[in-house]
C-alpha cells in the first residue's frame, strides 16, 4: 500500500468546527474602523451594532416584523435565554440526535424542571420528525453540529401550529435555507459559519414568540442576562444594538467585515453554493474509499457544513485511538487542524465545510487524509 506523501498541500488547514476559518480575504488590519476604547452606547457603538443586526437580517432574508438581537455567551447563552424566558407555558417536547440537543434537554428537564416529552436519536440517525405534536413548544437543532445530521428541509413544521418552535441554528445560519415562518426562535453564533470571533451569539424572534414573551411570566427567577422583557414588554433597546452586557467592538467590527464578505461572493445563496460544493467533496471522497463512511446514515440528512466522518475498515483495532493518530499525524503535517471528532461523538474525524473554507483546500487535503490512514494501518499491523 502506497504511503507518499501527496505533493499539494491546502493553503489554509483549518477545518475546525468553531471557531472556524475565517474569509479568505481576511487580514487583521481590515478591523482598524473598530471604535475601540469607545462605549458600546456612544453613538458609533451603537451605529455599528445596528449595522450587525440589519445585515443579519439581509444577508439571511429574515423577514422585517422579526427581532434579531446580539446576546452574550455565544449560541449557548442564545439558546439558554430562549429556554428560560419562553418555556413553561404549554407542553414542552424535547428533540435531540446530538450532544448539544441533548444539553438542551439536560438543562430544561434537570434544570427548569419541566415535565418534557423527550425524542432522541442515535448518532448519524434522526428522530422521526413525523413524530412530533407542534401543538406543543418544539426545541430542536437544525443542523447537529457533533454528529453531521440535519433535518432535510422545514416541511415538517406546520403553518398553522399552536406552539413556538425554538431552534438552534448555529451551524445551519448562513450555510443552510432557513425557513423563517416556520421558526419562532432561531440562535446561532456568528463564530461557525461566518468565521466570526467567539463569544456572541444572535437570537431571532418571531412575531408569535414576542407576543409569548410579552403574555407569559415563567415561574422560576429569570437571572439580568437572559431577560428579554420589563414590565411585561419587550426591552425593544436590546433589537437595536442596545445590548444586554458590553460586546467587544472588535468582535462586532469582524462580523460587519464576514457579512460585506459574505455579500461580495452572492449573499445567502452564495454561502449555501460553498458549503454545498465543499460537502460533496468530501462526500465524493468516501463515495471513492470503502473504509470511510459518512456518520449520517440518510443522504438526506448529511450535514454540508460539519461533516462527520467514520473508519470502517476491519483492520482498526481501535477506533478511537486511530482516528486520533490519524488527526494528529494531519496536524503535525500542518494539513488539517482540529479536525478529530467531538469528544461525546463516536470516534471518526470532523471536517468543517462551511462557506468559509475554499473547495481547493478540501480537495488538497484529502489525499493527505488517504495518506494518513495508509500510514496509520501501516503503523498498526
Amino acid at each position: 500500500m502506497a504511503t507518499q506523501q501527496p505533493a499539494t498541500r491546502p493553503a489554509n488547514p483549518r477545518f475546525s468546527s468553531g471557531p472556524c476559518a475565517k474569509p479568505p480575504t481576511f487580514e487583521l488590519s481590515k478591523l482598524a474602523d473598530a471604535p475601540l476604547g469607545r462605549s458600546h452606547r456612544a453613538a458609533v457603538g451603537k451605529a455599528k451594532l445596528k449595522d450587525a443586526i440589519e445585515g443579519t437580517r439581509k444577508v439571511l432574508g429574515i423577514p422585517a416584523d422579526y427581532k434579531i438581537g446580539i446576546v452574550p455567551a455565544s449560541d449557548t447563552g442564545a439558546m439558554e435565554m430562549a429556554m428560560w424566558s419562553l418555556l413553561g407555558q404549554r407542553k414542552v417536547e424535547m428533540v435531540a440526535w446530538e450532544s448539544f440537543g441533548a444539553g438542551w434537554v439536560t438543562d430544561v428537564v434537570k434544570q427548569l424542571k419541566i415535565d418534557a416529552e423527550i425524542k432522541t436519536a442515535d448518532y448519524g440517525q434522526i428522530v422521526d420528525l413525523a413524530s412530533i405534536d407542534f401543538n406543543n413548544d418544539v426545541v430542536f437543532t437544525w443542523n447537529g453540529t457533533t454528529s453531521g445530521v440535519r433535518v432535510p428541509d422545514g416541511d415538517f413544521i406546520p403553518a398553522d401550529r399552536d406552539g413556538l418552535t425554538i431552534c438552534d441554528a448555529t451551524s445551519a445560519a448562513f450555510a443552510m435555507d432557513l425557513p423563517w415562518d416556520k421558526l419562532d426562535v432561531t440562535t446561532f453564533s456568528w463564530q461557525k459559519v461566518l468565521g466570526g470571533e467567539a463569544a456572541h451569539g444572535v437570537i431571532v424572534l418571531s412575531p408569535r414568540a414576542v407576543a409569548r414573551l410579552e403574555s407569559y411570566t415563567p415561574a422560576w427567577p429569570l437571572p439580568k442576562i437572559f431577560r428579554l422583557t420589563k414590565g411585561g414588554k419587550l426591552i425593544e433597546g436590546i433589537f437595536t444594538g442596545a445590548t444586554i452586557n458590553t460586546p467587544s467592538m472588535l468582535a462586532v467590527e469582524d462580523y460587519l467585515f464576514a457579512l460585506d464578505w459574505a455579500r461580495s461572493i452572492g449573499g445567502l445563496k452564495g454561502m449555501i453554493a460553498r458549503a454545498d460544493a465543499n460537502a460533496q467533496a468530501v462526500f465524493d471522497f468516501c463515495d471513492a474509499n470503502d473504509w470511510i463512511t459518512n456518520l449520517a446514515e440518510d443522504d438526506a440528512t448529511r450535514s454540508n457544513t460539519s461533516v462527520c466522518l467514520k473508519f470502517t475498515d476491519t483492520r482498526i483495532q481501535d477506533g478511537a485511538a486511530f482516528a486520533k493518530a490519524v488527526a494528529k499525524r494531519l496536524e503535525a503535517e500542518n494539513i488539517a487542524l482540529d479536525i478529530g471528532a467531538y469528544r461525546d461523538a463516536p470516534a471518526g474525524l470532523r471536517i468543517w465545510c462551511g462557506g468559509t473554507v475554499e473547495t481547493s483546500d478540501i480537495q488538497a487535503m484529502l489525499p493527505w487524509l488517504a495518506w494518513a490512514f495508509e500510514a496509520e494501518i501501516a503503523a498498526q499491523a
